[in-house]
């Protein structure tokens, strides 16, 4: 499922911050205590709750295994 809104950074200090409405956390099912993992490919921001170490673990390993098995295709596609 997509969920768009468009929001607007306010000034936080000398940074500046985003709010989240709670029903975009709730979506993905995170809440004030959730880290969140923030990466770009320097046109966008991904922000993505932080899985459990155990299922981030998980999640690595199968990963990982698309990467080894499927490299080939993978490449071809990326080009």
């Amino acid at each position: 499922m997509k969920t768009s809104m468009i929001k607007q950074l306010t000034k936080h200090g000398n940074s500046m911050a985003m709010v989240i409405d709670k029903p975009i956390l709730e979506l993905i099912g995170a809440d004030a205590d959730t880290f969140f993992e923030i990466t770009t490919d320097g046109h966008a921001l991904i922000i993505t709750p932080m899985k459990t170490p155990d299922e981030k673990k998980a999640f690595n390993a199968a990963l990982e295994k698309v990467n080894t098995r499927y490299a080939k295709a993978l490449k071809k596609l990326a080009e």
